[in-house]
């Protein structure tokens, strides 16, 4: 008795005509992202408190200095890069931490813009100010205020000293980088007037414009269409070359 099995192979063409589907296909490619023609933005953020030589408790947002800087030195040097747009939001922190990272972004090389997001106090002015252009979001504040030290003290000359340079840096650089006077600087932060607890001056959006510190309320599309517009004056077009 002969069983017959039908035939399941495929063939050239099925029963139904349909060509064989063992045959090569094309395969699939995967059409990668157009560069942005305007140029191709890095981003940077700085939240919570800036980190420095010592660790902070787990329970406390922070940026850690030493991850930032890498990031800064690989955006200097990479070819595809063409601007920095850094967002802050902190609360301040190590001075020598936010000074470093402040310095890097001034001497980048490439254009940068920074956007104060929610808030940038104390070790953030330098921070916002380094930038090429800055800008201030409406509801956003920035606390100026003396330098502060936490633990124990030395109540020596000395150490009045030191605090002195140390404000010093932090005015030179504000100032440096951005358009409000020093005797004005140095008003805000020794202002006892407005802070029930502390010494220095809240400025909430218009008020940084308005001393000089920051060039513009804004939010982020303002802060990209300003990067783009710097780094199309920064990319100069390459020269034809002559013809043989």
């Amino acid at each position: 008795m002969e069983i017959n099995v039908p035939n399941f192979s495929n063939e050239d063409e099925n029963e139904n005509g349909n060509e064989n589907t063992n045959q090569p296909q094309p395969e699939a490619t995967v059409t990668p992202p157009k560069p942005n023609p305007r140029g191709v933005i890095q981003f940077l953020t700085i939240i919570g408190q800036v980190e420095g030589h010592i660790l902070l408790p787990p329970t406390n947002k922070a940026t850690k200095y030493e991850h930032i800087i890498p990031q800064l030195v690989a955006c200097a040097e990479s070819t595809e890069v063409d601007g920095l747009l850094v967002l802050l939001n902190t609360m301040g922190g190590d001075v020598e931490a936010g000074l470093a990272l402040a310095e890097l972004i001034a001497h980048l090389g490439k254009p940068s813009v920074s956007l104060v997001l929610g808030g940038g106090h104390s070790i953030g002015v330098p921070l916002a100010v380094s930038a090429t252009y800055s800008f201030i979001a409406p509801s956003a504040t920035m606390t100026v205020h003396p330098v502060r030290m936490n633990g124990t003290l030395v109540g020596a000359p000395q150490t009045y000293d030191y605090f002195n340079k140390t404000q010093e840096r932090v005015q030179d650089f504000i100032t440096a980088n951005s358009s409000i006077p020093r005797e004005r600087l140095n008003s805000l932060m020794m202002d006892t007037q407005t802070l029930a607890q502390d010494v220095g001056t809240i400025l909430i959006g218009e008020d940084a414009v308005r001393e000089g510190i920051i060039n513009e309320v804004g939010g982020l599309h303002t802060a990209m269409e300003k990067l783009y517009e710097l780094i199309g004056k920064d990319i100069t077009p390459t020269p034809p070359s002559p013809e043989v």
